[in-house]
């Protein structure tokens, strides 16, 4: 018997109010598994290289301080 194929439209085209659904991490929990993911090149990583990330604005500083004056090899 074959299968029939279904299209369903996600809830966010079909009612463009609809935000997506955010969850907050704590950056100890995260790092170590995205870490990993990117040490091992797990390609599901990719997937999410173009999605923004919210940040605080001292992190923020402290990663443009860190860019500056991280020696280079």
């Amino acid at each position: 018997m074959a299968g029939f194929l279904r299209v369903y439209s996600s809830l966010a085209e079909d009612d463009p109010q609809i935000q997506p659904a955010t969850v907050s991490v704590r950056l100890a929990d995260l790092l170590p598994l995205v870490a990993l993911a990117h040490r091992n090149n797990y390609l599901w990583l990719q997937d999410f290289l173009d999605d923004e990330v919210v940040i605080t604005q001292d992190l923020l500083q402290v990663l443009g301080a860190f860019k500056c004056t991280r020696p280079s090899a």
